[in-house]
């Protein structure tokens, strides 16, 4: 693999990480942070926002994942991806802590 696979790779962790947070609170009816509220990542946005914003984020997920060559077989590539999956999701627990309570 090239070098810039496991750029792809790491950051296709990053965005499949943040799908989540943005899907449960969309699909459970709940106000939740994204950029396009006010102020941006802190303001809170409608729960049909909050899908459409985890939409987004699960198929640039998917097509950097694939830019990666991401394959289940390939221990290296599955490490890298999880490592940015981990990377994000740290960073929005530490991002989200208080926002919503």
């Amino acid at each position: 693999m090239k070098w810039y696979h496991y750029i792809f790779l790491f950051l296709g962790g990053a965005f499949v990480a943040n799908f989540f947070p943005h899907f449960v609170h969309g699909i459970s009816g709940e106000m939740f942070p994204t950029p396009f509220a006010s102020p941006p990542g802190r303001g809170l946005s409608p729960p049909s926002i909050n899908v459409l914003w985890a939409l987004f984020n699960i198929v640039v997920g998917y097509f950097l994942l694939r830019a990666g060559r991401f394959s289940w077989p390939n221990r290296a590539a599955v490490i890298v991806a999880f490592i940015g999956f981990a990377a994000m999701a740290l960073n929005l627990s530490f991002a989200f802590a208080g926002i919503t309570r």
